[in-house]
């Protein structure tokens, strides 16, 4: 899946995720409070969502066609192949060089990392 969108896309996204199914006339309600667009501007950017197949607007109710789960963990392989030629050991260091780790954090890291070995 590539799905590129840009930032106010992806905030148009959450606000469907996190509305989801939504009537479109209330989702241009969201969008006024939280975006402050006009009624136009939501119907444009949910038809460009549509048409790259991440929403459906069916008989004036919107949902997802791909989960919030799937598009961000789908955007973080992106991340990985093109940043990191695809080292996902040489992401997370570059990750944790410029945030600290918490016990916690490192503790479900771990975690997988002992699942994925035992399913393996």
């Amino acid at each position: 899946m590539d799905m590129e969108l840009g930032a106010v896309q992806e905030r148009f996204a959450d606000i469907v995720w996190a509305h989801e199914p939504i009537a479109s006339g209330d989702l241009v309600k969201l969008c006024q409070e939280q975006l402050h667009w006009k009624k136009p501007t939501t119907y444009t950017v949910l038809r460009k969502l549509c048409e790259k197949g991440l929403l459906q607007n069916v008989d004036g109710v919107v949902s997802s066609l791909i989960s919030r789960e799937d598009f961000y963990s789908s955007k973080s392989e992106k991340i990985v192949e093109d940043s990191f030629q695809g080292s996902l050991p040489a992401f997370i260091a570059a990750f944790i060089s410029r945030k600290e780790l918490t016990a916690q954090e490192a503790d479900e890291i771990q975690k997988m990392i002992d699942a994925f070995k035992k399913e393996g």
